[in-house]
């Protein structure tokens, strides 16, 4: 019984930590600013979306998605249309390549890195942003990158076994 609100309630506290960890950043190093973005919440959908049921993940990206789009940016849809699409794009890579963990963190850490890019693009083209895709790369993809890629090797383990516990679980 605790595994069926175990996923549920990992993904709610990634959601609000996010948002916490997001209030340190830009850094300043000398005369460079850096954003450090945390993506916490899609890297875990991307581990339910392959250990446990792409289904389930694309509705937790659903639900997730228009939560983010209400409370931190104001666009509807952005959030919501992205998270379940990446879960989808997650599932399918996944159907043709065994889920071994370093292979699925590989996979989650490319998926955010497109999905930061095409958040990217779709705030440059509303001009929501002015920022160059250099800038872009070099201030904000690569710091957010290195900083989930630190997350993800410290928790991947824990988001699958927390995830498969739930479906051994089911399995009973």
């Amino acid at each position: 019984m605790l595994a069926r609100f175990l996923i549920v309630f990992v993904g709610i506290l990634l959601f609000l930590f996010e948002s916490g960890l997001a209030m340190f950043s830009p850094l300043q190093l000398g005369e460079e600013t850096y954003y450090l973005i945390p993506r916490f919440l899609i890297l875990y959908l991307i581990f339910l979306a392959i250990y446990y049921s792409r289904k389930k993940a694309m509705i937790y990206g659903l639900i997730f998605g228009l939560c983010f789009d209400v409370f931190y940016i104001n666009i509807i849809g952005l959030y919501m249309v992205l998270y379940p699409a990446v879960c989808y794009i997650a599932a399918w890579c996944v159907k043709r390549v065994h889920p071994h963990l370093v292979f699925s963190m590989f996979l989650a850490l490319l998926l955010m890195v497109i999905f930061e890019f095409v958040i990217y693009e779709f705030f440059y083209i509303i001009q929501f942003t002015t920022m160059a895709v250099q800038p872009f790369i070099v201030n904000r993809l690569v710091p957010t990158t290195i900083g989930n890629l630190l997350f993800l090797i410290m928790l991947a383990w824990a988001f699958k076994y927390c995830i498969s516990a739930r479906v051994f679980q089911r399995a009973q």
